[in-house]
């Protein structure tokens, strides 16, 4: 029995869907018995949420005041603590996991693995390397725990309907207090999560001001769809960093991406290849994002967007 324990992200209300794709990377390890924990300070809601997934047998609930916020520096501890006879602690390759995991696997005194793409055998694991450019495989020593963080954009999310049993769990841990929670700042927005959309569109640097990418908006809010950037863009200051997608930013899968005024940097790509399909708006035919595109339009942005979106 390869029994193993998922680190659950959410926002204090809401079980992110990464957790779901975590489920759906662990079920493919032979023999998994895969349990979620879940800490908040009031993890009720989250639990029951995470009890319904298919596949999951157990949900363990740690609620403690100190979990009110995502601090990776007081959740780590715990989960050190709660991952005794587990095999194998999973966490999403999201801001949250790279937060989280690399102190997890510190305080069990192992190497974490990053990014797993695909489970070769019980302890191997496919990730990609050099921004995607190679992928290797890596060979974990079986007389440890594995501690790594998936590659969300490679899984797709379990379903539910499941009805897994929730525990009440206690950890005795050590939290420390020295690191605490001043505050959040985080833009507000109706468009769809971009680490969740179905469909997502991106601008460039090409866009050439934060004004103009009220263009990429407008599309957006048409298709319904998430609000990506290049690091260019970002860069430039056209978005805040948050919107950015690539290998230094989020990685994604939409079903449908767009990408507009946007080269096509070997980092922009890392963050799209898993995409399902992918349409570039770039008025150099040359540019390197028409080698991945599925459908590609060579013309000037501000022309063709306009008449996309007012055709929509």
């Amino acid at each position: 029995m390869a029994n193993i324990l998922i680190i659950a992200e959410h926002d204090g209300s809401t079980l992110n869907s990464s957790t779901a794709r975590c489920v759906s990377c662990a079920a493919t390890i032979d023999g998994a018995s895969i349990d979620i924990a879940v800490f908040a300070s009031s993890a009720a809601a989250i639990a029951a949420e995470a009890a319904s997934l298919d596949g999951v047998s157990k949900v363990l609930s740690v609620e403690n005041a100190a979990n009110e916020h995502v601090l990776a520096a007081v959740l780590a501890p715990q989960i050190a603590a709660l991952a005794h006879g587990y095999a194998y602690v999973f966490g999403p390759s999201t801001t949250f996991g790279k937060d989280l995991m690399p102190r997890v696997a510190a305080l069990l005194g192992v190497n974490q693995i990053s990014d797993i793409m695909s489970v070769e055998g019980p302890y191997s694991f496919k990730r990609p390397v050099y921004a995607g450019n190679a992928i290797v495989t890596v060979e974990a020593p079986a007389d440890h725990p594995v501690v790594a963080t998936i590659r969300t954009a490679s899984y797709k999310a379990v379903g539910g309907g499941n009805s897994a049993a929730v525990e009440i769990t206690e950890v005795a841990a050590d939290i420390p207090t020295h690191t605490r929670f001043v505050g959040l700042e985080t833009g507000s927005s109706d468009r769809p999560d971009l680490q969740t959309a179905a469909k997502v569109v991106s601008g460039g640097r090409a866009l050439g001001s934060a004004e103009n990418f009220d263009l990429i908006y407008a599309l957006a809010d048409k298709l319904g769809a998430g609000v990506g950037a290049s690091r260019a863009a970002v860069d430039a200051g056209y978005v805040p960093n948050d919107m950015q997608v690539g290998q230094t930013g989020k990685i994604i899968a939409p079903d449908l991406y767009i990408a507009i005024g946007i080269s096509g940097a070997i980092q922009h790509l890392t963050g799209i290849k898993d995409a399902g399909t992918i349409v570039a708006i770039n008025k150099d035919a040359e540019a390197p994002i028409f080698d991945v595109a599925d459908i590609g339009l060579a013309a000037d942005l501000f022309k063709a967007v306009q008449e996309l979106t007012d055709a929509l």
